[in-house]
This record gives C-alpha cells, structure tokens and sequence, in this order.
C-alpha cells in the first residue's frame, strides 16, 4: 500500500498520528505545510492524505480544491474549529471526512481504516466535464461552449461557473464563493461576485442558459438547470 501523507505545520500533531498510524502497520510521510503536501503529491502516489484546514500561506482548503481536480484520493480534515460552515465548506471541497482537534487517535486511526477499505487508493483522473442542456463546461481543456459554440470567460469567471455546476442545486453565500473559488490571498468586498456572476450571465445570453444562474435572495447563488423551463 502506498504511504499516508500528514499535513500539519503543528510538528507535535504531524508526530503524534504518525506515532500510531505506524503501530497499526501504516507507512507514513509528513509534510509541514500545504506547499510541500502538493509537491509531494505531484511527486509520488499516496493511498490517503490527512491535512491542517488552518496553515499559513497554502492551507488545507486549497491543498484539497487542487488535488480533487485530478484526483479521488481520500481526505480526512483536521480542523482546530467546530463550526458548521468550516466542515461544510471541506466537504464541499472534496474532503471525505473530518475531525475536529483535539481528536482521540483511535478514531482517526479507525475513520482512515474505513476511508482506505471504501478506496482502490489508486489516483485516479475525475471527471471534468460538465453539461447542462446546450451548455457543456470542460475543466480539462478549461473550454465552455453553448451548442458547440465556445463562450471566452476570464479564468475566474470559468471558475466560479465549473464550481456552481459542479455542485449544482446547492446554494453558496458569497463569502462561501470568494473563500473556494478566489482563494484566501483575496481580500475585498463580497459583492465582487454580484459582479462576476453578472458577467456570466451576459456572456450565457441564451435565455435558458442565463436562467440556470439563479439568484436565491438573501443568501447567495446556485447552479440548477432543473428549474429553468
């Protein structure tokens, strides 16, 4: 089996589950931060990550939004924090699982032998391509077209459509959006997506694809092409 990567810049807690993953027979690799955890991904193959949601600089959110783009490769979550938005947001992001610090080591210990049984461990490449009517969105070739006709958005703008698609039906707050999809180094005012959404729905002119964008007042937006007729 391939080797367990822990990322935490806490050097006690990467030691610690290192400790007893090793009793129970797993091989184990640390890394300190989110940017030594993606270049040992991109390195080498793992059966299973383990990660910090709050790093410095790369943190752990961004380390899973940028290995879900190619790869199924379980994650368990660690988080110092409790609240509800934290896990949610993880698991939007493609965490499989999460724990709150502090944790008991036997049940992270059990949450990884459960992960890894549900699991080939292989890395394997996600799907990236989305349709929805006329609209067909490619993360791949980073292309979006209506009826074969290619639409030019920015690369944020195809960001934050690939991701509202890819979970579509599901409603985001702005704040929500700005943290997944522009990334913690942006800092400013959340309606920045009022305007880019705009944006998008200028460019999606068709009538049925510009409705698939919709606007949930008080709360934020969702991608479901279900209710546009």
């Amino acid at each position: 089996m391939d080797p367990i990567l822990i990322v935490d810049d806490e050097e006690k807690i990467r030691k610690l589950v290192r400790l007893y993953l090793e009793k129970e027979g797993f091989e184990v690799e640390e890394a300190e931060d989110g940017r030594v955890a993606l270049e040992k991904f991109r390195a080498g193959q793992f059966s299973l990550l383990i990660v910090d949601l709050m790093m410095p600089d790369i943190d752990g959110w961004r380390v899973c939004r940028e290995i879900r783009e190619s790869s199924v490769l379980p994650i368990i979550m660690l988080t110092a924090r409790g609240e509800e938005f934290d896990r949610v947001l993880g698991l939007e992001l493609g965490a499989d699982d999460y724990l709150v610090k502090p944790f008991s080591t036997k049940e992270l210990v059990a949450r990884v032998k459960a992960l890894l049984r549900r699991s080939t461990g292989q890395l394997q490449p996600v799907s990236s391509e989305i349709t929805a009517g006329s609209l067909c969105i490619d993360k791949e070739r980073h292309r979006v077209s209506i009826e074969d006709e290619v639409i030019n958005l920015t690369p944020l703008e195809f960001d934050l459509l690939y991701f509202l698609a890819k979970n579509r039906g599901r409603v985001f707050t702005r704040e929500q959006l700005m943290e997944t999809v522009w990334g913690y180094d942006f800092y400013g005012d959340a309606r920045t997506v009022d305007t880019h959404i705009k944006k998008l729905r200028e460019k999606l002119t068709p009538p049925e694809v510009k409705g698939m964008l919709i606007t949930v007042w008080g709360v934020g937006y969702k991608f479901d092409p279900d209710l546009v007729h």
